[in-house]
């Protein structure tokens, strides 16, 4: 039986498609959805000029990309619960999986990486490895 769902949600076209999935399960199992966007770790610009400009950005881009997801969601009786964090984004999904008992993480193959053509499914073949439960990687 599934209780928590993590569904990592990038925007990309794979992370929609597992975003249906995820949402698919969760009625199923009458499951707690976890949605969670991680966006890209800014720390080591910590000290310049434009860090709290730059973080400022990627979280809001983060928080557009969740309202995305939760408009998408809006036509269920799902308890969705939203995760948005800053840092490497396989370690942070694996982490969140964790702190909610995740029974299943959903995700796409790929996302929208900036060397997605050169490491494709890098995060996904991360978690899948170091993940405590099943992962489902939607193509």
């Amino acid at each position: 039986m599934l209780k928590n769902i993590v569904l990592a949600f990038d925007g990309s076209e794979y992370s929609n498609r597992a975003l249906q999935y995820a949402k698919t399960f969760a009625e199923r199992f009458e499951a707690t959805l976890w949605l969670v966007h991680i966006f890209t770790h800014t720390s080591d610009l910590l000290g310049y000029e434009d860090y709290e400009k730059l973080y400022s950005k990627r979280k809001a881009s983060g928080q557009t990309l969740l309202g995305v997801a939760l408009q998408e969601l809006s036509n269920t009786k799902l308890d969705v619960r939203e995760k948005l964090e800053e840092g490497p984004e396989a370690e942070s999904i694996l982490n969140i999986a964790k702190n909610c008992n995740a029974d299943l993480i959903v995700m796409g193959t790929r996302g929208h990486g900036k060397l997605k053509d050169l490491l494709v499914g890098s995060v996904s073949r991360k978690v899948i490895h170091h993940s405590l439960c099943p992962v489902m990687v939607v193509h």
